[in-house]
């Protein structure tokens, strides 16, 4: 581990990073050129007191986890990511592989300018990486799971099967087909041996509905343009969705709209000002 190629690389970065960047609001007394170590600790989900340390050259070796995190909150390029994961003593991550600490920061600078709709970033194995306060409020916070709880897919077929409850009871029979037919599009890109693979079979061993739609081989890469989801307190939402991938499809930026004036549009309103507060 390089400590001081390290910090020098991280106070560069945080320097050349603007709070609008990272859809910080930026007040009439800041002074600190670029972001404040409090925003990159904030951004990265850690201490400002580690952050701190590990700027100064005399915080501990940084796990991937946590290198993640920052390459994440400080917009790095694949490059620059590779470069800090070598500094902090680490191999570079695999490109080939889907990773959930990273996301691209083309797909972040987008999402931080959308804060009156829900929208989400996801990778190809249905991981919300990233999701703004309305997604928030729709979804619930999914990004503090762990392990395959961390994919929607996982959710959906793994009892108690909690995602199923986002869906009207009509429309689980095409979810699940379409839900299969994207982890067999993964499975196609990322190969057998990869986390896709991983994925299909856990959920071969626990979900019989999921071991018959996967044998047989329909694959597709497709949001439905139209969907109706359902909020615990507001009910069914109809939304039309846009999809944007990243050149390698390997990530996808997933926004959520309704109409002007209608009655979805009012709701998805609803939720952008309350936020995950209860309304009843």
């Amino acid at each position: 581990m390089n400590r001081e190629a390290l910090a020098a690389f991280l106070v560069q970065h945080r320097a050349a990073v603007q709070p609008s960047d990272v859809g910080l609001v930026t007040g009439p007394r800041r002074r600190t050129p670029g972001l404040r170590r409090e925003d990159v600790a904030q951004l990265a989900l850690m201490s400002t007191d580690y952050y701190t340390r590990l700027e100064q050259a005399r915080g501990p070796q940084p796990s991937t986890q946590v290198l993640g995190s920052l390459a994440r909150a400080l917009r790095l390029t694949p490059d620059e990511r590779d470069y800090l994961y070598r500094m902090a003593g680490h191999s570079a991550p695999d490109r080939g592989a889907t990773s959930s600490d990273y996301v691209a920061p083309g797909l972040l600078r987008v999402l931080d300018r959308i804060t009156d709709t829900p929208a989400l970033i996801l990778s190809a194995l249905g991981e919300t990486l990233v999701q703004n306060e309305p997604a928030r409020a729709l979804f619930g916070d999914v990004t503090d799971l762990t392990g395959w709880e961390r994919s929607a897919i996982y959710r959906w077929f793994a009892p108690p099967q909690t995602e199923r409850r986002l869906y009207p009871a009509d429309d689980h029979d095409r979810q699940s087909r379409a839900q299969v037919a994207a982890l067999r599009a993964a499975y196609g890109t990322m190969g057998a041996q990869s986390r896709a693979g991983e994925l299909a079979r856990a959920l071969s061993a626990v979900s019989p509905e999921f071991a018959g739609l996967w044998d047989a081989q329909v694959v597709a890469r497709r949001f439905e343009d139209h969907k109706v989801l359902v909020h615990p307190d507001l009910g069914p939402i109809e939304v039309d969705c846009q999809a944007l991938f990243t050149e390698d499809e390997s990530q996808t930026l997933l926004v959520l709209t309704a109409p002007p004036r209608s009655e979805a549009d009012g709701k998805l309103r609803l939720l952008a000002v309350l936020g995950t507060q209860q309304l009843t």
